[in-house]
């Protein structure tokens, strides 16, 4: 081009897949934040699956730039359903850093043809042929893609990270799999830690406030006795989510959740004894005590569902 490039505008780092496997983000992040020009708050994400060219080159309906359809994708689906995090350079070098943490990067795919992506004609189809979504969460271990996390292990990823703004709880109810579904309003998690006869314990509290979003069956919900018994529900499946992503980081033996920080920041000079193993010894191997706080606040327009009526009248 005719120009010189000026990185001061970028608002936007994409990672091809292979790049992150093969030679990990240390030596690439490590060039951007030496640049004095390049701003350490552009958003990262991984290509999954496909190629960074072919994310930045898809052309996309409605955000005319494939960047601004990226980043407000992902602050979209981080406040809706949760099972995403938008994540800047600066927050990457930090967990980098770290040594009680690993490190967690969104991911972002093209779905369809990747010859029709870059093409005008992309455009003006109601159904493009190609389009971008985002997809999972990326788990870095020492710099370098290990794992994708998708569904509740990635949703349980964003509670223990306190990063849900927003999600759907589905809950089953008489025999009928998720027949209602708790829409989150307001959520904290808080982790805290210790070290008990050198061995690590980790605490995790969560509290939740929703409403109800959605009914597939006939529930009097003015009985308080019912509502008592969905938050048990909500609460058991937020626990659940919980222990999955748990188990997942532990298996890859990668502190995404930031345990070992906890421990580092409660108990300074016990942390060092474990801090060398603390990934391969120690994390994976921790006791954890979950609990879970769900309150129903509200039910919206109606009390009576609409189904009771349509159940009435059928018999």
């Amino acid at each position: 081009i005719s120009r010189r490039l000026y990185y001061a505008h970028t608002n936007l780092v994409v990672v091809g897949e292979k790049l992150a496997k093969e030679e990990g983000l240390n030596t690439l992040i490590d060039g951007l934040d030496r640049d004095p020009e390049f701003r350490n708050t552009s958003t990262i994400v991984i290509a999954n699956h496909s190629s960074a060219a072919d994310i930045v080159k898809t052309l996309t309906p409605v955000d005319k730039i494939p960047a601004n359809k990226i980043l407000k994708t992902l602050e979209f689906t981080q406040r809706k359903w949760g099972e995403n995090l938008k994540t800047s350079l600066q927050e990457v070098m930090k967990s980098l850093e770290s040594s009680g943490r690993g490190t967690v990067v969104s991911g972002f795919r093209l779905v369809g043809n990747p010859q029709e992506a870059q093409k005008l004609d992309n455009l003006q189809e109601s159904a493009p042929e190609a389009t971008l979504q985002a997809s999972g969460i990326a788990v870095l271990k020492e710099g370098k893609l290990v794992d994708w996390l998708y569904g509740k292990p990635a949703l349980g990823t964003v509670w223990l990270l306190d990063k849900v703004q927003g999600t759907d709880v589905d809950i089953d109810w008489e025999g009928k799999k998720q027949a209602i579904a708790y829409q989150t309003v307001r959520q904290k998690t808080i982790v805290t830690g210790q070290v008990k006869n050198g061995q690590p314990h980790i605490s995790v509290h969560t509290r939740v406030e929703g409403d109800i979003g959605d009914m597939e069956v006939p529930v009097d919900i003015t009985n308080p006795e019912i509502i008592t018994k969905m938050e048990q529900s909500v609460r058991q499946k937020i626990k659940k989510d919980l222990k999955m992503a748990i188990r997942r980081a532990q298996k890859n033996r990668t502190d995404i959740l930031g345990f070992g920080e906890v421990i580092h920041r409660t108990r300074p000079n016990q942390f060092k004894k474990l801090e060398s193993e603390w990934n391969d010894v120690y994390f994976p191997k921790i006791d954890v005590d979950i609990t879970v706080e769900a309150y129903i606040r509200r039910a919206g327009l109606r009390n009576k569902s609409f189904l009771s009526g349509v159940k009435e009248n059928q018999k």
